[in-house]
């Protein structure tokens, strides 16, 4: 047995196959359940000529049929793909084409955008259609029914060795531009993003075995919302299977719902991007009649966006023994630590300030480690178990993935500097920094003043063009239901948290804050709303 997903996979399967794996929209699977569907599809999947290295594109909202495709994949040493169902045709032209598909499988909602798009993909040659409710047509696909393709094929194992080697392939759209395939090694991101190495202690697993021991300790079951098609919600489910947990899935995000499943399936850790679930998660406790059973859950975990202090200090006023994480990482470099947050001391200075994992490091401009203490703003960077490339695109590659003094690092842009005692402050991607008369600006700072005003129910910030200062900041605003927001009251709340150049010249006020659906901001949505109107502006706070 190596350090491969599916080989790990496969050992908790042999050790858990009775225990509950998987529920999503009322779907349940045991280990044994999905570990037997999975090789169906592996079979059916190898007999249409998909065999190691070949590229499987997954295009649907999270399922069951979503997680068996990734380990069915997986088992024939082959490489999935994660499609964005947000993408519009130019976006899955350019995927599926980058991504190099020589099979799909994918929800009949979105049959009509891959018809839109077969006839430019010479690569792709077999198609598998998960049914819903939609009644979308089909036509000009020529695509197998999931089902049936799962009800002819062999249930057995039939598959040869795997190895560490083998490829997983994660597209990430960042916040602007068109996807990027990261390349990991198996071995790598296990240790990265599985579970290979303790974040508490930065202790390694040392034989693959271990995750079977660790699991024989009893289940956890845990609810990450986010979408499959994201990193984070692919590990919780991942991750949490090598050890025999449990995960709930849902397909889309209600707050009300979240917490009926919270109830009713016992779940111990919740799992938030930021504050797009995590504020209507807490604000639906304070809805008439909202009387959940929430004894078992233990801990709240967020990662890939802003977690805001108000939100934070929320939850443990409703839940007072709660335990709250918040993780900073990437899809280049998987995990680079965690914060345990304690009630009362929940103030960030942009991003979380957090622990970090083996082989985080921050790197100054001459790409040499910064000291702790010394207030040098750096770029925060990992060694070790990194990724190999973006695929297909050597100029990025090199850009992000380098070797310096015979140490190779993964460096995708977000800016950091390193506390006293060692900790990381994240502040905030390079891409959307702002430039404002020289003095730089990491818009997730500002974000989270202007998010702890009490009127203020969303807001994501950028720069806009300023004659005289070059750029001046502007915020997009979402106010309460029932409240009204005006930049006056805004900048005086901010200056009693940021400095004067950090403050908001700038209101653009929105019924809705478009996000992501994993919570990230939607940077050039944003930028094209402030500088299309102005509802008020000023050149001095």
């Amino acid at each position: 047995m190596e350090f491969n997903l599916a080989d790990l996979f496969e050992a908790a399967v042999d050790a858990f196959g009775e225990r509950d794996y998987l529920l999503a929209e009322g779907k349940r699977r045991t280990y044994a359940e999905m570990d037997e569907r999975a090789n169906r599809l592996a079979n059916h999947l190898s007999a249409q000529g998909v065999g190691p290295g070949d590229h499987v594109g997954i295009y649907a909202y999270n399922s069951v049929e979503w997680v068996e495709a990734l380990w069915a994949v997986f088992k024939l040493r082959a490489v999935w793909v994660n499609i964005n169902y947000r993408y519009v045709d130019d976006e899955l032209r350019y995927l599926f084409d980058n991504a190099d598909l020589v099979a799909l499988i994918y929800q009949r909602e979105f049959a009509p955008r891959v018809a839109a798009v077969r006839d430019q993909l010479p690569r792709l040659r077999h198609s598998l259609v998960i049914e819903d409710e939609s009644g979308a047509d089909a036509a000009g696909v020529e695509s197998i029914g999931y089902e049936e393709a799962v009800a002819t094929a062999s249930p057995e194992r039939e598959f040869g060795p795997r190895s560490g080697k083998d490829l997983y392939l994660l597209y990430t759209g960042g916040t602007t531009g068109m996807p990027k395939g990261v390349v990991w090694r198996h071995e790598d991101v296990f240790f990265a993003l599985g579970g290979g190495i303790d974040p508490r202690s930065n202790e390694r697993v040392v034989r693959p075995e271990e995750m079977v021991e660790k699991g024989r300790a009893g289940p956890v079951t845990s609810l990450p919302i986010a979408p499959l098609m994201h990193g984070a919600t692919q590990w919780a489910v991942m991750g949490g299977s090598f050890i025999g947990n449990k995960v709930i899935l849902v397909s889309r995000f209600d707050p009300h719902n979240v917490w009926q499943l919270v109830e009713k399936e016992r779940v111990n850790v919740l799992m938030v991007t930021g504050d797009a679930m995590a504020r209507p998660l807490v604000e639906a406790l304070e809805a008439p009649g909202a009387g959940y059973d929430l004894s078992s859950l233990l801990a709240v975990v967020s990662t890939a966006a802003i977690f805001s202090p108000t939100v934070k200090e929320a939850f443990f006023g409703r839940l007072p023994n709660l335990v709250i994480t918040d993780a900073i990482g990437s899809s280049e470099t998987g995990s680079n630590g965690l914060v345990l947050v304690q009630p009362g001391r929940t103030a960030m200075k942009g991003g979380p300030t957090v622990q970090p994992i083996a082989g985080s490091v921050v790197l100054d401009d001459d790409l040499q480690p910064v000291a702790p203490g010394s207030g040098v703003v750096g770029k925060l960077a990992r060694t070790g178990d990194i990724p190999l490339a973006y695929y297909k695109d050597p100029e990025k590659t090199a850009a992000t993935f380098f070797e310096s003094n015979g140490v190779r690092y993964a460096m995708p842009g977000d800016f950091a500097t390193v506390e006293a005692d060692g900790t990381i402050t994240l502040l905030g991607r390079g891409s959307q920094s702002i430039n404002s008369g020289g003095e730089k600006i990491f818009p997730e700072e500002v974000e989270a003043a202007v998010k702890s005003h009490p009127d203020v129910y969303d807001a994501v910030v950028v720069g806009v063009p300023d004659e005289r200062w070059g750029q001046r900041v502007a915020a997009v605003v979402q106010p309460r239901p029932g409240a009204q927001v005006a930049l006056d009251p805004i900048q005086a709340h901010c200056r009693t948290l940021l400095a004067g150049y950090k403050i908001p010249r700038q209101l653009h006020v929105v019924e809705t804050v478009q996000r992501s659906p994993s919570g990230k901001p939607d940077y050039p949505w944003a930028l094209s709303t402030a500088t299309s109107g102005v509802t008020e502006s000023s050149d001095s706070v």
